[in-house]
């Protein structure tokens, strides 16, 4: 690939195409060449979570990831965890149970949770917790977050 070379890649489960550079990391193409916002910049060291993504299924921090690397993978933002109409169980879950605060964080945490239940349709608590540690929410306790992730799990509120 040459150093302005497209990247090619699935994009919440469309096709997509964008140029890139060589030194673009994954969450500046998100945001500002495909305008897809709802990924955050936190800190852009991969210490808070809030620009978390999915990459092939596998929660990921954008904000580290060249754009390059997922050339032929798929991404799934927060954009694209929700079903055609309406919220994901996870993102209704955090509504009804007051688990955004603020909301920078949510999408990260959305994003991480909607993976760990993907793969572990019942997770403890403590699996839960352990899942979202990547994830700083500077306006909560996490205990809104585990909860409202918590009953997810368990199919409503």
């Amino acid at each position: 690939m040459s150093p302005s070379a497209p990247v090619r890649f699935r994009l919440n489960g469309q096709p997509a195409e964008a140029p890139c550079e060589a030194p673009t990391i994954l969450l500046d193409l998100l945001r500002e060449q495909l305008r897809l916002t709802g990924t955050k910049r936190g800190c852009d060291l991969g210490t808070c979570g809030c620009c978390t993504v999915l990459v092939d299924g596998r929660p990921t921090l954008s904000c580290l990831t060249l754009a390059r690397l997922v050339d032929g993978h798929e991404v799934t933002t927060i954009e694209g965890v929700s079903p055609a109409q309406g919220l994901s169980p996870v993102q209704r879950a955090f509504v009804e149970l007051g688990a955004t605060q603020c909301g920078f964080c949510t999408p990260g945490f959305i994003v991480t949770a909607t993976a760990l239940l993907r793969d572990h349709p019942h997770p403890t608590r403590a699996e839960i917790e352990r899942a979202v540690s990547g994830n700083l929410c500077r306006c909560t306790g996490y205990r809104k977050i585990v909860d409202a992730i918590e009953t997810a799990a368990r199919g409503g509120t």
